[in-house]
């Protein structure tokens, strides 16, 4: 089923992306519509935050060595103080959150088909999709929960390493540049692993699950047909990706300037679970779009929208 089409565009999905979006949200309105199509997004994207703004104070006090030594100080004697429940606290904690990371997981992986389903099928449905690709769903999952395992086998340690450098370094009271220029080449080497995971994890949401949605088969099978598709076509996918930069900066600038109209009021709407999904579903539903009509230029047997098969 692999192919190498002639031409692969990276700008040519934008405009039938934007109607998708117009299609499904806008043509007509319906707020129902917005709110059930926004739940299967709300669960697709959960526990991922694709627009983060912070506004901080401009201060005119300098964080210096000998602040940042007083911190770690504080830091450590309230550890070694309180080290009796502090421990168990932890690891308590620890658990609640690994196993809610992997009930998001869950969650998304579900999440993702039924997204999937009312953007290419242009049907506002919750019901219909949880169930049926329920086993597809659960492949997503073990393949996402597996790759997360796997993720923390090379972060860990480099997280470790580096916080024993740094412990390190502030009892051999170093200054601030010399602890920075220490730590800088494990924390390279933590974002390259980092990266390498992301483009993982893109490369299956954006490509792996709409090849499930429409074989119906397990994500190992799923991943194994887009390898053979990549393969063939290496520069267009490493220009996709590249392109997603530009993507994601321009729907950065459109919603800034959106929560600037608004006068900040859709800013603080959006930081609400649910309501801020529905409020970004324009945004959602064209970047869900846009990498289904990319994917769909590689022939008839890899688009999702009945129209075009």
């Amino acid at each position: 089923m692999t192919t190498q089409p002639a031409n692969v565009s990276v700008t040519l999905p934008i405009s039938p992306a934007i109607e998708r979006v117009k299609l499904l949200l806008f043509k007509p309105f319906d707020l129902g519509k917005w709110f059930t199509i926004g739940f299967c997004a709300w669960l697709a994207h959960l526990g991922q935050r694709g627009f983060s703004f912070n506004y901080n104070r401009p201060s005119r006090h300098h964080l210096t060595t000998d602040d940042l030594r007083e911190w770690f100080d504080h830091a450590r004697d309230f550890v070694m103080n309180n080290l009796t429940w502090l421990l168990p606290l932890t690891i308590i904690l620890g658990v609640f959150l690994v196993a809610l990371c992997i009930l998001m997981i869950w969650l998304r992986s579900r999440g993702s088909f039924m997204f999937l389903h009312c953007v290419a099928l242009n049907k506002a449905e919750i019901d219909v999709p949880w169930n049926k690709y329920a086993a597809a769903g659960n492949s997503l999952f073990a393949f996402r929960l597996v790759l997360w395992l796997i993720s923390l086998v090379p972060m860990l340690p480099l997280f470790a390493l580096m916080a024993v450098t740094f412990t390190r370094l502030m009892n051999q009271t170093e200054s601030i540049p010399r602890i920075l220029l220490a730590l800088l080449p494990l924390g390279l080497m933590f974002f390259a692993v980092g990266i390498v995971f992301f483009v993982i994890r893109k490369l299956t949401h954006d490509f792996v699950v709409p090849i499930m949605f429409l074989r119906g088969g397990n994500c190992l099978g799923a991943w194994s047909e887009f390898l053979g598709l990549f393969s063939l076509n290496v520069g267009s996918f490493i220009l996709y990706l590249l392109f997603q930069i530009v993507l994601g900066i321009l729907i950065g600038m459109l919603v800034i300037a959106a929560f600037i109209v608004t006068c900040c009021i859709a800013c603080c709407l959006v930081m609400i679970p649910y309501i801020g999904t529905v409020l970004l579903l324009p945004v959602l539903t064209f970047t869900r779009s846009y990498s289904l009509y990319y994917l769909a230029q590689f022939g008839p047997h890899y688009t999702v929208f009945p129209s075009q098969r």
